[in-house]
C-alpha cells in the first residue's frame, strides 16, 4: 500500500471520527440552550436531552466521503466518481430534510404523508446518473431488462422506502446508531466476500462517524439522533445498494424493517397509530405499551419479559441488535 492508498483510507476515517466528536461535544450543551431538546420517552419522568445530533453525523460523513473522492481524483483513479458524488448528494439532501423536520418539532413537523412525498426528490441525483443496473433476475423467468423504468421508478421507490423505513424502527437509546453500525458493517463484509471493493472506502467513514455518535447516544443518551440521522442513513444505504447492485442482500438486511411495517399496518387495522416506546417504571424497567405488538420494539419487550421476567431499554436494543446480526450472518452465508 503506497502513501496515496493509505491517505484514501485513513484520512476520511480520521476526519469523520474527529469532526463528529468535536461537533457533538459542541452541539450537546449548545442545543439545550437553543431549545433543540427532546423528551427521552423510555425514561421515568421523560427527561429532556439534546436533540437532532444526527445532522453532525451526516455532515461529517459527507465531508469525509468528498475528501476520499478528492484524493481519488488527484491520484487519477476512477472509483466511479460521478456515482459517488450522487450518493453523497443523497446523503446530504436526506439529512437536510430530516433536520427540517427536527427543527419544526416532534409531532408538529412534517406530516407522515408529506415526509414520503418530500423524500422523492432525494433520489434525483441517482436518477440523473442512471445509478444501478436495469437488468434484474426474476425466478423462473431469468434476466429482465427494465430499461428506463429502473432509474425513473425503481430507484426513487428504493430511496424513499429505505429512508422512511429506517425512521420507523427507532426511539430507544442507541438503537438507530447500533442498527446503522451493524447493517453497514455486514454490508462491508458482504462486499469483501464478493470482491466489490470500490464502495468500502465510502462506507467506512460513515461507520466511523456513527461509532463516535453511539458513544453519546447509547444508554443513558446525552443526545438523540433525530430524523436527520434516520432519513440520511436509510437513503444512503439505498444509494450504495443500488450503486453496488446487491439488492437481494440489501433487502435481506432490512428484514426487521419489513416486519416493522407489517406490525405498523396491523396497528392501523386495529385503529392504533402506534408509538415504539415502552411504559417506563421508576426502577428502570419498561412495560409494553399495548396488549398487542405493533412494533419490533414491542415484540422485543414481550420476549424479554417472557424469558427474563423484566425488560429494560438497554435489553431491548441489544436484543434487536442480536436479531440484526443473525440476519447479517444469514446473508453472508446464503448470498
Amino acid at each position: 500500500m503506497d502513501l496515496v492508498d493509505a491517505l484514501e483510507f485513513s484520512l476520511p476515517l480520521l476526519l469523520s471520527s474527529v469532526s463528529t466528536y468535536v461537533l457533538l461535544k459542541w452541539w450537546i450543551p449548545k442545543s439545550l440552550l437553543l431549545g433543540f431538546k427532546g423528551r427521552d420517552m423510555n425514561k421515568y419522568g421523560h427527561p429532556e436531552v439534546s436533540e437532532a445530533g444526527g445532522i453532525w453525523v451526516i455532515l461529517s460523513a459527507s465531508i469525509s466521503i468528498l475528501v476520499y473522492i478528492t484524493i481519488a481524483t488527484i491520484s487519477e483513479r476512477d472509483p466511479g466518481i460521478l456515482h459517488l458524488l450522487a450518493t453523497t448528494q443523497v446523503l446530504i439532501l436526506s439529512g437536510l430534510l430530516g433536520f427540517i423536520d427536527d427543527i419544526l418539532g416532534w409531532k408538529k413537523g412534517i406530516s407522515p404523508v408529506a415526509r414520503v412525498l418530500f423524500t422523492i426528490p432525494i433520489a434525483l441525483p441517482l436518477v440523473a446518473v442512471k445509478a444501478g443496473y436495469s437488468v434484474i433476475e426474476i425466478p423462473l423467468i431469468g434476466p429482465l431488462d427494465l430499461g428506463l423504468f429502473y432509474p425513473l421508478v425503481v430507484v426513487p421507490i428504493g430511496v424513499v422506502g429505505a429512508s422512511n423505513a429506517f425512521n420507523m424502527l427507532a426511539g430507544y437509546n442507541g438503537l438507530e446508531a447500533l442498527q446503522g453500525i451493524t447493517i453497514l458493517s455486514f454490508t462491508c463484509l458482504f462486499l469483501l466476500k464478493k470482491g466489490v471493493l470500490e464502495l468500502i472506502p465510502v462506507i467506512l467513514p460513515v461507520i466511523a462517524s456513527i461509532l463516535v455518535f453511539y458513544i453519546f447516544n447509547k444508554y443513558p443518551a446525552k443526545v438523540l439522533p433525530g430524523n436527520s440521522f434516520t432519513y440520511g442513513l436509510g437513503a444512503f444505504y439505498a444509494s450504495i445498494v443500488i450503486y453496488g447492485n446487491f439488492e437481494r442482500f440489501g433487502l435481506l438486511m432490512f428484514t426487521l424493517y419489513f416486519l416493522e411495517l407489517g406490525l405498523f399496518m396491523r396497528g392501523l387495522l386495529d385503529g392504533v397509530y402506534k408509538e415504539n416506546f415502552g411504559i417506563p417504571l421508576e426502577d428502570g424497567r419498561l412495560k409494553p405499551p399495548y396488549r398487542k405488538s405493533y412494533s419490533v420494539t414491542h415484540l422485543a419487550l414481550k420476549i424479554l419479559i417472557k424469558i427474563r421476567g423484566r425488560a429494560t431499554e438497554k435489553d431491548v436494543v441489544y436484543l434487536i441488535f442480536t436479531f440484526q446480526a443473525i440476519i447479517g450472518l444469514l446473508g453472508l452465508w446464503v448470498l
